[in-house]
């Protein structure tokens, strides 16, 4: 007969050690991490955030176009002009379109969309090509255009007696335009 209990083989133990110490290291690193995403409390007031330019609204800008020359009856001036008393931005590419067709006027150079600053009364000035290139077929011809300051606003009609084009009609084949720039060209 035995006196003292039987001593188990193998201790169950040191797996409850290496457990412990394992789930005591996975807390420790979550706590870290949880610390570092945690934003910290400040007692010196902070500045606040500056505020973007805000959008232009298409009823506070002033759009023009013309043709300048019946010599170059291709070739337009168009005008966007902040008339309130804050900046705001427009796209700095127009978006230039022509009477029933798909598309718009291309950047040229090549650009992505981007802000196009304007100061309170201050003007953007660009022009647009409206035929490129050697057109084959045949140009189009319309009887209207229509410029917006930006893509989100619907744009201002102008007829092409309005603007000086020829009793046919706007050409139009390839058109493209610069981007907005605080001068005339």
């Amino acid at each position: 007969m035995r006196t003292t209990p039987p001593r188990p083989t193998h201790s169950s133990r040191p797996h409850a050690t290496r457990t412990a110490t394992a789930l005591l290291t996975t807390l420790t690193a979550t706590i870290a991490t949880l610390a570092t995403l945690t934003p910290t409390v400040s007692a010196t007031p902070t500045t606040p955030p500056t505020t973007a330019t805000p959008h232009c609204p298409e009823s506070a800008l002033t759009i023009k176009a013309s043709i300048p020359t019946p010599q170059h009856p291709d070739l337009l001036h168009i005008s966007a002009t902040n008339r309130t008393t804050k900046p705001c931005v427009i796209d700095r590419i127009p978006t230039v379109t022509f009477g029933d067709l798909d598309g718009a006027a291309e950047p040229d150079p090549p650009t992505e969309s981007a802000p196009y600053h304007l100061a309170p009364g201050s003007t953007a000035y660009a022009t647009v090509h409206t035929v490129t290139g050697r057109p084959t077929p045949p140009v189009r011809t319309v009887d209207f255009i229509t410029v917006a300051a930006d893509p989100s606003h619907h744009g201002h009609r102008f007829d092409a007696t309005a603007i000086g084009a020829p009793p046919t009609g706007i050409r139009v084949w390839t058109p493209t335009t610069t981007w907005w720039r605080p001068t005339p060209a």
